[in-house]
């Protein structure tokens, strides 16, 4: 008896939903995906590839599968919990600063913002509440990616100096103009759970949007992580 559920009609969606349901009972081998949905090996890679694309699935440093970091993003939503802890250390980081501040969490392919706080006045970067931004530049993608929650064109030794220095920077990477300085945000069990920015006009933060603000973000960055 076939383990995938063939009534939607559409073949290939019922065999994804077969290959995650798999998956979620625990990482599985190409093999044992294919055993356990009864797949043929090429149409279970095919597919299982295709979803880690999506970052529905991942690889662990075996080579199994298992669930991506989309499927956590979609059903949880930020908490109330990390919400509450960033509202006031946001809001002395604009205060500190004079610059705006995000907050981001991974959302399948884009970056989510959770949170914002601009200044009262002057020229500052307006990112609005759940703006859905791209991973593939930017100094918040760079901190997912070198934390290996997506796959991105960054240089491998970038995204080593990134990890090294707990920070990354950008400048006009994402948009001509507009310039960032982002860290991650862990949970005690250290899991990165979202990742705080500052951001501003790239002429205001040049040459070194880090070296003009890395010290207050790390501070608020630490003083969230407290909170949680």
């Amino acid at each position: 008896m076939r383990q995938y559920n063939e009534g939607s009609g559409i073949k290939v969606l019922d065999r994804a939903v077969a290959i995650v349901t798999a998956v979620a009972g625990g990482d599985k081998s190409l093999a044992e995906l294919s055993d356990a949905t009864e797949l043929p090996r090429a149409t279970a890679h095919r597919i299982a590839t295709a979803l880690e694309v999506h970052h529905v699935l991942a690889r662990t440093e075996r080579g199994e599968w298992s669930l991506g970091p989309a499927l956590s993003g979609y059903a949880a939503g930020p908490s109330p919990k990390l919400l509450a802890a960033a509202a006031p250390v946001m809001r002395d980081l604009v205060a500190a600063t004079g610059e705006s501040a995000q907050l981001y969490q991974l959302t399948g392919s884009t970056r989510t913002c959770i949170a914002a706080e601009e200044p009262e006045s002057g020229l500052h970067n307006v990112v609005p509440v759940g703006s859905r931004l791209s991973l593939s530049a930017g100094s918040a993608a760079r901190v997912f990616a070198a934390h290996s929650l997506i796959d991105a064109p960054f240089d491998a030794a970038d995204l080593d100096q990134v990890r090294a220095d707990g920070y990354a920077e950008s400048i006009a990477e994402r948009e001509v103009g507009l310039a960032s300085v982002s860290a991650p945000v862990f949970l005690p069990d250290g899991a990165l759970v979202a990742v705080l920015s500052i951001s501003g006009p790239a002429e205001r933060l040049k040459p070194s949007p880090a070296a003009k603000w890395k010290q207050e973000l790390l501070a608020a960055r630490n003083q969230l992580e407290g909170a949680l």
